[in-house]
């Protein structure tokens, strides 16, 4: 499998736990010799404004050096999409995405990677319409807040705090769509040994090879992307998990 990946990511650009040193290393380490490393390249600017507006990138702006790590992470995603369309791709980017509206942001994330990929994609003539699944211990609030109005996507934001019914939500939420695309906002801090406790490395590849199901039955496409997940002793095999399930494994 294709994963999106660029060395900048190993930089500390922000003191929050998103940015903390040794994050992305165990992943990469995971996947080497299973993946095919892809480097991701900058988003356009106008990419990124046809999310969000002028003083938000602008407040991204004001922080040394955040603008640029920021665009190589959405630009990650717009790629992990663009594979997607063709075969199951992995952005292995940061800073995450999902926390960001279009005029504000939070909970370490500055541009939505996720919007900005999905609209790209919308943009340009490539989907009709989009399904977003987000299995990260918080609600993706800034993807809601942008692509929930737009009538083409449908965003699934897991949240039960019964093991079951997590499972069977995202199952039914998968069972239901007819979506061009599938997105997957990726983030293990559900996880047992993270901060939410609740589910288990397997999980993310039932959860993967569920998309991957839907994605087949849709002749659609899919693609996953990095948010959050802060236990580096755990991100690298939750990782793996999931793209085993995503390749059909």
């Amino acid at each position: 499998m294709k994963v999106v990946f660029h060395t900048d990511f190993y930089e500390v650009y922000t003191s929050d736990p998103a940015a903390g040193a040794g994050r992305m290393e165990p992943i990469v380490e995971a996947l080497s010799g299973i993946a095919e490393f892809v480097d991701a390249e900058p988003a356009d600017i106008e990419d990124i404004r046809a999310i969000h507006s002028d003083s938000h990138i602008d407040s991204v702006r004001t922080h040394d050096g955040l603008y640029d790590i920021a665009a190589l992470a959405a630009g990650g995603a717009v790629q992990a999409a663009e594979f997607g369309l063709k075969e199951p791709c992995f952005g292995l980017i940061r800073p995450p995405g999902h926390h960001a509206s279009r005029g504000s942001y939070w909970g370490f994330c500055y541009f939505n990677n996720m919007a900005i990929a999905i609209h790209s994609l919308k943009s340009r003539g490539l989907i009709d319409t989009a399904f977003i699944l987000d299995f990260d211990l918080h609600d993706g609030d800034g993807t809601v807040n942008i692509l929930d109005p737009k009538d083409y996507v449908t965003v699934y934001n897991a949240e039960e705090y019964d093991i079951d019914a997590y499972r069977l939500g995202i199952k039914e939420a998968l069972e239901d769509t007819d979506a061009d695309i599938i997105g997957i906002s990726a983030g293990f801090d559900n996880h047992e040994d993270d901060w939410g406790g609740l589910l288990k490395t397997s999980d993310y590849e039932l959860f993967g090879r569920q998309a991957k199901e839907a994605a087949d039955r849709n002749k659609a496409g899919l693609f996953a992307i990095l948010e959050g997940g802060y236990n580096h002793g755990v991100l690298g095999e939750n990782t793996v998990a999931l793209l085993h399930g995503m390749s059909g494994g």
